[in-house]
């Protein structure tokens, strides 16, 4: 990728980091799903490795995990023949955004989205966690996973995008917010509730592809943490840390620390 005009420039790893958003590594990928994954803790039994005197923890109500179909995107997009950084800033001036298409088995294509178009449906997802029908005018669609965005580092604002282009066999590791629900009964106890992780990379194919994860932390007591292990994942998605990782603990109160040591 050439730095200054944003331009591919080659071949390469499909793979990426970009700053709060997924790293994707294509093999190959399918219709993304774009599940919103509502995940449980009911008495698990898996067996990684776990630190001493852990526990599993077990939900009261022993609910199932819930799956969503989040929004799925379309953006129409046109080919481009001028490439520079003169020629692009006039590209950007007249309302579009420079991009370009990639991915395995396929040959680089510069094209150019409509900046509004694709700034709204940033504003409009909760992550940049999207796959998008592009609808090249003369080409027809094709079916890419938001790669990279390229930013102003002033303004923040887009400069270039690259899509990766995909199929149903792509299988992907994406960095996905992680939101949790429910009021642990450790805080109701006086306890406060810590959260160790905020995103979470994940295996998983692009039709399992959730747009953020959501944990019931209702079941945590004081002293309590909730471990990747613990959690009950759907058939498709694996996570890329190993169990004893902490996504969320319940610290105990003064007053329940105190009463500890006076026993001790």
């Amino acid at each position: 990728m050439d730095a200054g005009t944003g331009d591919f420039a080659g071949g390469g790893s499909i793979c990426k980091r970009r700053a709060g958003g997924p790293r994707i590594e294509a093999g190959e990928m399918g219709e993304k799903a774009g599940l919103q994954q509502i995940f449980d803790i009911s008495g698990l039994h898996r067996y990684f490795a776990r630190p001493a005197g852990w526990k599993p923890v077990v939900h009261p109500n022993n609910q199932t995990s819930v799956s969503v179909m989040a929004k799925k995107h379309s953006l129409k997009a046109e080919l481009r023949a001028r490439t520079g950084s003169g020629l692009l800033k006039q590209m950007r001036r007249e309302g579009w955004l420079p991009s370009v298409i990639y991915g395995k088995g396929t040959t680089p294509t510069n094209l150019k989205v409509d900046a509004k178009a694709f700034g709204e449906l940033l504003r409009e997802s909760e992550s940049e966690n999207l796959l998008i029908n592009l609808e090249v005018a003369g080409e027809g669609s094709r079916l890419a996973f938001l790669q990279t965005i390229q930013h102003e580092p002033l303004s923040g604002e887009p400069l270039h995008v690259d899509f990766l282009s995909v199929d149903e066999k792509t299988q992907i590791t994406a960095h996905v917010p992680v939101h949790l629900v429910g009021e642990p009964a450790g805080v109701k106890a006086g306890g406060l509730l810590e959260q160790m992780l905020h995103t979470l990379d994940i295996h998983c194919a692009a039709t399992h592809l959730p747009e953020l994860l959501e944990f019931d932390v209702s079941a945590l007591g004081e002293g309590e943490s909730l471990h990747i292990a613990d959690v009950k994942f759907p058939d498709g998605v694996s996570p890329a840390y190993a169990g004893e990782v902490v996504i969320a603990h319940v610290g105990k109160s003064a007053g329940a620390v105190s009463e500890e040591g006076a026993t001790a």
